[in-house]
């Protein structure tokens, strides 16, 4: 099988806040929408602006993080893998919803927007961190 690359990264704002639930197993999952924005020019050279929204899933402690802390309106950075899932209708027809499977989320709001103070960066990442300062298995022995 190759090694292909299934990674989205958006900067985006939300929709509305959070929806939390919890899975049978306990597992927290938190699922919300981003407004990413583009503009180009048309063919008159007038400015076209478009807006896509992106489905985001959030799963576990990434999930609880979310659900705390971001709002209707928070600018988030946002980082993960794209997931189409197939579900049937009350009809019986194959239905289907694209969304990132959430990896990591920066937040990017100041710390008190109305205060205007310089911007806060909290980085989450449903990844273990390693501690700050450890290095990795590190060989000084370099064949060049």
């Amino acid at each position: 099988m190759s090694k292909d690359l299934n990674q989205c990264n958006f900067i985006g704002r939300l929709s509305k806040p959070p929806e939390s639930r919890f899975l049978p197993s306990g597992e927290a999952v938190a699922n919300f929408s981003i407004a990413v924005g583009d503009d180009y020019k048309d063919k008159q050279g007038q400015k076209v602006e478009q807006t896509e929204w992106v489905n985001i899933s959030a799963f576990g402690k990434l999930a609880e993080i979310c659900s705390e802390y971001l709002k209707k309106g928070s600018k988030v950075y946002v980082s993960g893998k794209m997931n189409t899932r197939k579900w049937q209708d009350q009809n019986g027809q194959d239905r289907y919803s694209t969304g990132i499977k959430l990896k990591e989320m920066i937040m990017l709001d100041s710390k008190d927007s109305n205060q205007g103070e310089p911007a806060q960066r909290n980085n989450f990442s449903s990844a273990p961190q390693q501690p700050s300062g450890v290095i990795d298995d590190f060989s000084d022995d370099i064949p060049f």
